[in-house]
């Protein structure tokens, strides 16, 4: 019975709530999905299936007995195997980690499980959640349902060919840099990036357990889904405060205004300079200004007056500075980014690979980091934030592309990427559109607005203020009804 494995997970939750169907027939009908297609995808990398069984079936009998966990009773969802799980393996694709089980489930994953959640499996990520690619050390390297011969994106890559394919209806992701957005983009689903501090990332990995904790700005926990609405319930569930991250505050979650199209001001743009896109993602820009337009939304083009380039090179010097790299020295991290670094040294576009190689001071800066630069690159960090906060106000959203590339063909980390047969350093194909919001913290809604000439989805940055994600979330759903619809890709229908 798989009639049901690209409904949403909140109508799911309905469903078994009503008993028109039950937890565990609609864990088996995931499972058998990923018996089907999961060999070709690798998007989960870890089942756990015999537990996972166990606990729909008590599901199913807590409701006979008039029992209701919480509004996921009984629904099975994937979590990125960078969040801690109880009892199941979680490595974040690093060998150090192969055997590592953890015993305590990261803040997010313990909140899902709270309101009824059931934990099928983790998903595929690139190694330590590190790059625009998901190939690590331990697993084989996830495909793009759209076309296996291309990536899904990273480092969530995983996360979002699982969704796409319906090999589950909800996963928990992580973004530092776009890897819950360009995945969305890359496979056509739904992503939401939280404000910066907004969800707790206790549990998540990196660091590695045991080292001391470094990375306290800009990552992010959140949804990847094929629907609004299972951003909002989900986002509604795991935001908030939490003692194990008292950095974290109660802030409670904003009343969306309930605006409609005809009633909001939106900012869009289709390129900024100096980060051409592919032809195929500013036509879909233009289509969709178009549609909204028509709606009678008032829609203008505009460009922040933002340093984007400075921007890059602050984001970077700051992620260097709070890298694991920088707590127990590793070989292999170390590797891993001289390779990236020479590949943006060496190629793409001369004048881009310029902008890009502001990552090897980052880089530089690791090795040699000292009090003074850090607080300087946090002090600049805080002028940034403000100026995105000055220029977003007088927009209910801005729009803009995910990634200068949709999906690309496998290829080495750090090797050139084409676009529209101009060659674009790695770093710059998949994150100069992402990298701005990861740095300020602003929330950003992904949702798919159309395809290329040979079929890859394409998504589209709705990007809010700061602390209103629910405001946001209203408004992408509204747009969404408009210019945005998941399709399933071709191949994986529901049989």
């Amino acid at each position: 019975m798989n009639d049901f494995v690209f409904t949403p997970a909140h109508q799911l939750a309905q469903m078994i709530r009503d008993r028109t169907v039950s937890a565990a027939e609609v864990l088996d009908s995931y499972l058998d999905r990923i018996v089907k297609y999961n060999s070709q995808l690798n998007a989960i990398c870890t089942l756990d299936a015999e537990r996972a069984h166990e606990r729909a079936e008590e599901a199913d009998e807590a409701l006979a007995r008039g029992e209701n966990w919480g509004v996921l009773h009984g629904v099975p969802i994937t979590i990125k195997d960078a969040f801690e799980t109880a009892g199941l393996l979680t490595t974040a694709g690093y060998k150090p980690l192969k055997d590592y089980i953890p015993a305590t489930d990261a803040t997010v994953v313990a909140q899902l499980r709270g309101v009824g959640a059931v934990i099928m499996g983790k998903t595929n990520p690139a190694k330590l959640a590190g790059n625009f690619q998901s190939t690590n050390d331990l697993f084989a390297r996830v495909n793009n349902p759209w076309n296996l011969n291309y990536t899904p994106g990273g480092s969530s890559g995983g996360s979002a060919a699982a969704i796409a394919a319906g090999l589950s209806p909800l996963d928990i992701s992580s973004d530092i840099g776009g890897s819950i957005r360009q995945p969305s983009h890359f496979c056509g689903v739904y992503g939401l990036k939280p404000t910066d501090r907004r969800v707790s990332t206790a549990g998540h990995i990196p660091e590695v357990p045991g080292m001391s904790r470094c990375i306290r700005q800009m990552l992010v926990a959140g949804p990847i889904a094929r629907s609004i609405e299972d951003l909002q319930l989900c986002f509604s569930l795991i935001a908030g405060a939490d003692p194990r991250q008292p950095e974290v505050p109660p802030v409670p979650l904003d009343s969306p205004s309930c605006k409609s199209l005809q009633h909001v001001k939106i900012a869009w743009t289709d390129e900024v300079n100096p980060y051409p896109v592919a032809q195929s993602i500013k036509s879909a820009m233009q289509a969709v200004a178009h549609k909204l337009s028509n709606a009678g939304t008032q829609i203008d083009q505009w460009i922040p007056k933002f340093d984007f380039i400075s921007a890059w090179q602050v984001y970077l010097t700051i992620s260097a500075y709070t890298s694991p790299i920088s707590q127990p020295f590793d070989f292999d991290y170390v590797r891993d980014s001289l390779t990236l670094m020479l590949g943006e040294a060496t190629q793409g576009d001369r004048g881009l690979r310029k902008i890009s190689n502001v990552s090897k001071i980052g880089f530089s800066t690791a090795l040699n980091p000292n009090m003074k630069g850090y607080f300087a690159a946090l002090t600049q960090r805080d002028r940034f934030i403000a100026q995105m906060d000055a220029e977003l106000e007088a927009w209910d959203a801005w729009l803009c592309p995910v990634a200068m590339t949709p999906a690309f063909q496998h290829c080495p980390t750090g090797t050139a990427i084409e676009i529209d047969s101009r060659k674009v350093p790695y770093l710059m194909a998949s994150g100069a559109y992402t990298i701005p919001f990861a740095f300020t913290g602003h929330p950003v809604v992904v949702i798919p607005v159309g395809y290329t000439p040979d079929g890859l989805p394409i998504g589209m940055q709705i990007v809010g203020k700061r602390w209103r994600e629910m405001e946001l979330l209203a408004i992408s759903q509204e747009i969404n009804q408009v210019v945005g619809n998941f399709q399933h890709p071709p191949g994986y229908s529901d049989d």
